[in-house]
């Protein structure tokens, strides 16, 4: 049974979670290609990892200031509740959420880990030729060629995760007809009574865009 009802559009996703999540896409893509192409292009595939660095600072600080439905407190639920939806999904009585679902909660948590931890180690990394990281100077041989294998095998991890995004995206889109993409784009989507309230007003972001412009400046400054 298809559980999405649809009901009046409301605003749901602000300007600056879809502002993040298309630039996070879009850096992450680039780091992919441009770390693929090395050469020349590595300078720029570092510019792409002090953005996403960057970029998850903010996200991480937007989901405790945010709007109503940015907040992980919206829609991080326990593992117990995960499960729960997971099987109602399987036997197609999954109930609609305005905001993410639960595995797609726990799926930006697991997205951003790995960004950070992908972002990091790319700050230490060195390939022993031309190129290494801005704080790899401050390691050791040993921790920086670590940190090395720890950055280009998370980025195999992250490719499977986004799969699994993308299979989850094209599941609800096609088979429960929920807008997720449109809704992405242009922040509307259908709301009933459980309505939490409207985005933050654009200044409140001001908490989160200045850290994340301090980040990338000082990584560029190192």
């Amino acid at each position: 049974m298809d559980t999405c009802v649809q009901h009046t559009q409301r605003p749901v996703w602000d300007i600056f979670i879809r502002i993040f999540h298309w630039t996070l896409a879009a850096s992450i893509l680039f780091a992919w290609w441009s770390g693929e192409e090395g050469g020349n292009w590595m300078n720029l595939h570092m510019q792409a990892g002090y953005l996403v660095l960057s970029l998850i600072v903010f996200r991480i600080i937007w989901g405790f200031t945010g709007s109503p439905y940015a907040r992980f407190k919206s829609f991080l639920v326990s593992p117990s509740a995960t499960l729960t939806y997971f099987k109602q999904l399987l036997g197609g009585q999954a109930p609609h959420h305005v905001g993410h679902n639960p595995l797609g909660g726990w799926m930006v948590i697991a997205l951003l880990t790995l960004g950070l931890i992908q972002a990091g180690s790319g700050l230490f990394t060195t390939d022993d030729i031309f190129t290494e990281g801005p704080l790899t100077a401050y390691v050791s041989g040993d921790i920086a060629s670590a940190l090395t294998t720890v950055h280009k095998a998370t980025f195999n991890i992250i490719l499977a995760a986004v799969a699994l995004h993308l299979a989850g995206v094209v599941y609800h889109q096609r088979f429960k007809r929920e807008r997720l993409v449109q809704g992405m784009l242009h922040g509307q989507k259908p709301v009933a009574d459980e309505y939490a309230g409207p985005p933050a007003p654009a200044h409140r972001a001001m908490v989160a865009v200045i850290p994340a412009v301090a980040v990338f400046t000082v990584l560029n400054l190192l």
